[in-house]
């Protein structure tokens, strides 16, 4: 029989009430395809709430830009993710939507298949990301857009 690996016993579990919740909003200017990084934003946001404990939502109002949580360390990996991308949903595929653009429904599929939500945890007033972890806006079009990311953050 095989055996999966050991999972281990919860750390730092703790409980309380939801006392308080806030939002914002800020534009991210892409310059075209690729990867922004907007941890930073998200992190300051989070400590303006004063909000320690809790859940942070952050959320792109788009359709052809989307989000992740991905590697921060080595840009390769940003290069390597966009070309899987473009190979899963290339632009010149024949699709039926074509009225924007042929970089336009491709950025649709990949939105789809990415997330246009995350939600992080927050401990200490600081988001609980991974060592080499950090959120990114992912823009899926051609060009430049200007890209709405709104922010929630609950807790206490």
């Amino acid at each position: 029989m095989r055996r999966s690996g050991r999972i281990g016993a919860l750390e730092g579990f703790s409980s309380g009430p939801v006392e308080r919740q806030a939002s914002a909003r800020f534009t991210v200017a892409t310059p075209g395809q690729g990867f922004t990084d907007i941890t930073e934003p998200v992190a300051a946001f989070l400590r303006e709430s004063g909000i320690r404990q809790g859940l942070v939502t952050v959320f792109c109002r788009h359709t052809s830009a989307s989000l992740t949580i991905q590697e921060n360390a080595d840009p390769d990996v940003r290069t390597d993710l966009m070309t899987a991308l473009d190979s899963f949903a290339p632009r010149h595929a024949g699709y039926v939507h074509g009225l924007e653009g042929p970089d336009d429904m491709p950025a649709h599929i990949r939105t789809m298949v990415t997330d246009s939500g995350l939600v992080v945890p927050v401990n200490g007033g600081r988001l609980v990301l991974g060592t080499w972890q950090g959120i990114y806006l992912i823009e899926h079009r051609d060009h430049p857009h200007r890209r709405e990311i709104v922010l929630h953050v609950i807790g206490a």
